[in-house]
């Protein structure tokens, strides 16, 4: 059963203000990661601690560095739940984890943040290795 839309409204916002596309539905997933060109970063939402804490304010740390992904998309697990699943089918060789973080090149996964890789993180920490990321394999 999906969680109440009111009570994650707040956490889809602080990514949706920083330009970050929601995929709510598999088609919007698919027409977004089953045509893949460029750099993708995928985004799993969730209302867990560490989302909260740690991964949306790194995010947003990340995204002000001047090399970044061409595109930013997220899903929420725990409310679009079809999305998510599908989201996550095209990194499957990761096991499922929310709140993630999925850097795609051409469709092929580059770099993967786990939850346990978030979690007693902070902000900064996970907004370097985003960024260091995004240096290794979204500069031109």
């Amino acid at each position: 059963m999906p969680y109440d839309e009111r009570l994650v409204a707040p956490m889809r916002a602080e990514l949706t203000r920083l330009d970050v596309k929601e995929l709510k539905t598999v088609a919007d997933v698919d027409a977004i990661l089953g045509d893949p060109k460029g750099t993708q970063l995928v985004f799993v939402n969730s209302v867990c601690g560490c989302a909260a804490g740690s991964a949306r304010p790194g995010l947003a740390v990340a995204l002000q560095h001047k090399v970044r992904p061409e595109t930013v998309y997220t899903v929420f697990a725990g409310q679009d739940l079809e999305a998510t699943a599908r989201a996550r089918s095209y990194f499957a060789d990761y096991q499922p984890s929310s709140p993630s973080i999925a850097l795609l090149r051409d469709g092929e996964v580059v770099f993967f943040m786990h939850r346990y890789q978030i979690e007693g993180q902070g902000p900064q920490a996970i907004a370097a290795a985003l960024t260091s990321a995004f240096d290794q394999h979204c500069a031109a």
